[in-house]
């Protein structure tokens, strides 16, 4: 059986961010804004290696350069994320204590302090991998969620989640070992049977799991078309209803 989540991070350079970093309560945040004011915002959700990862504070700036404001807050709340390190033997456990369907409380913290510090009208989500599998739970209870983009992450233990709130997107990588095309398929199935709103799947060819991260001088040359072509796919489905 394949190990869940795993993708291989490779060399990663290094990123100098654009935002800062805020306290939110009982959560640290990295934060990103746009150089004019703007009433609307994005929350991202991390995966399993955390708030401080650089391919995800390079996607918080992505998404801010489109005019919003962004934010990405610590879902584990101060512990440890998991680490290039660490044994696969021991993710089952670490998952125990890092819920992906647990992450309401701060969510409801973070959407707070978009309304009342930065006085967001309209706030989407954005989540990769374990974040992705939050912003499918959070699209099925949050109504506060204008939209939702989750990339490679589906939540798949629960009958009750095809009936999302606002509309949900969501990216799949051809090769991702960790969600087969048959789980795509059945997500397919029940979101028409069940969905309400505007929902989209879409499968990017080749592309193994986390390959939407990667920033520019991470990428393979092979792999670049598809990168750019879902993350212009995602920036526009936040356009449109965000």
């Amino acid at each position: 059986m394949a190990d869940p989540f795993l993708y291989h991070t490779g060399d990663r350079s290094g990123y100098g961010c654009l935002g800062h970093e805020v306290q939110i309560e009982h959560i640290k945040a990295y934060v990103c804004r746009p150089s004019f004011f703007t009433d609307k915002a994005v929350i991202v959700i991390h995966d399993i290696f955390g708030w401080m990862f650089p391919d995800i504070r390079y996607i918080v700036d992505l998404i801010a350069g489109h005019g919003y404001i962004t934010i990405c807050p610590d879902f584990f709340k101060g512990t440890d994320p998991w680490k290039t390190t660490d044994h696969w033997a021991d993710f089952a456990d670490w998952m125990k204590h890092h819920d992906p369907t647990k992450v309401d409380k701060e969510a409801d913290v973070v959407l707070k302090y978009l309304k009342e510090q930065c006085d967001a009208k309209k706030i989407g989500i954005v989540g990769f991998s374990w974040g992705g599998m939050a912003v499918h739970h959070l699209m099925l209870k949050n109504p506060q969620l204008t939209a939702g983009v989750s990339l490679y992450g589906i939540i798949r233990d629960s009958e009750e989640r095809y009936n999302l709130l606002n509309p949900t997107f969501f990216i799949f990588g051809e090769k991702d070992h960790t969600i087969s095309y048959d789980q795509i398929t059945l997500l397919e199935e029940k979101l028409k049977q069940y969905c309400k709103v505007e929902y989209k799947i879409k499968v990017y060819p080749g592309q193994v799991h986390g390959f939407a991260q990667l920033k520019p001088e991470d990428m393979k040359p092979a792999d670049k078309p598809y990168i750019e072509e879902a993350r212009k796919d995602m920036i526009d489905w936040i356009k449109m209803f965000v």
